[in-house]
């Protein structure tokens, strides 16, 4: 299989996971679209694969849906009851069981949680140089709170009146009430860890 097929296969897989999120919701389309402010056109060219949504797009989806993160990850067959409880033993997942995201800027999402914690999402971002959270322009809010880690490159983190570029080491926490962009600025690929606690889950 040659990497654009392979590629193309990913947004088709997250765009049909997306479309099975939103249908158990009970969201139509247009009622989608109008939640995220876009047309229904641009929702449906995600949901088939078509168009890639950006970082921000997708927090902004699983937002509207009321769902965590991690259900993008999930298997779209996984039923919602089998993850309503913690599990009473250990939950291992071994290395690749997890497949990445790539998302429309380039940035690369994987879940590092072996399974669906609730309240929690547990991942890994990759950002390629020159590569940004949003395709907007603007920046984002969304419900919890992050603390991360960058682990190899820089990342650089805009807020509303300041900017701040993390190294490897560098840690951060902040509220995700406030207005910010990632984005990688530097030659080489960022990656960062994140947890995002979600206050009201």
């Amino acid at each position: 299989m040659t990497e654009a097929v392979a590629s193309e296969l990913d947004a088709v897989v997250l765009g049909a996971r997306l479309r099975t999120l939103r249908t158990d919701s009970g969201l139509t389309l247009r009622e989608m679209a109008e939640a995220l402010g876009i047309s229904s056109s641009a929702v449906s060219q995600i949901e088939r694969g078509v168009r890639r949504p950006s970082v921000s797009r997708l927090l902004a989806i699983v937002q509207v849906l009321g769902r965590p993160l991690a259900d993008v990850f999930d298997a779209a067959e996984e039923p919602a009851a089998d993850r309503a409880e913690m599990p009473v033993g250990y939950v291992l997942a071994r290395a690749g069981a997890t497949h990445p995201v790539t998302l429309g800027t380039g940035v690369v999402f994987r879940r590092l949680s072996p399974a669906h914690t609730a309240g929690v999402d547990f991942f890994e971002s990759t950002y390629p140089a020159g590569a940004v959270a949003t395709d907007m322009g603007s920046l984002i809010t969304h419900e919890g709170y992050e603390v991360g880690t960058v682990t190899s490159g820089e990342l650089t983190i805009d807020f509303a009146d300041e900017r701040v570029v993390m190294r490897a080491g560098d840690s951060i926490r902040f509220p995700c009430e406030v207005p910010h962009r990632m984005g990688n600025y530097g030659s080489v690929d960022a990656v960062a860890t994140w947890v995002i606690v979600h206050s009201r889950r």
